[in-house]
């Protein structure tokens, strides 16, 4: 199911954000208090509900609240990584057809 049929029924699409290092990691290093002070604000501002560090296929993983693209892609195009040019994102979008009781108050669409 592409995005917006799958829109149709979960409007409520959620975000997987994949930060992967560009640069090497002695330059990623001094960037870093800048990035978590970003991370904070938008923890802060509700936008983020979970981030911590990754694998093999991703330096830093973002779960987010259910939000437009758009308006994600503008947030994580001001980490300051990003700007730097330490960094990258690939994003995950996926509705959310099943949820742990926590994350019903978070996923709306699910709620009800």
């Amino acid at each position: 199911m592409d995005a917006l049929r799958a829109a149709e029924f979960y409007p409520e699409l959620m975000y997987i954000a994949l930060l992967s290092y560009t640069a090497p990691r002695n330059e990623v290093d001094y960037a870093l208090a800048a990035h978590a002070d970003w991370l904070r604000a938008h923890f802060s501002q509700g936008l983020f509900l979970v981030s911590g560090k990754g694998n093999e296929d991703a330096d830093q993983v973002i779960l987010t609240r259910p939000c437009l693209r758009g308006k994600l892609d503008a947030v994580l195009a001001t980490d300051p990584l990003v700007l730097q040019r330490l960094a990258h994102y690939r994003v995950i979008e996926f509705s959310a057809t099943r949820t742990s009781g926590e994350f019903h108050a978070i996923n709306e669409a699910l709620a009800s």
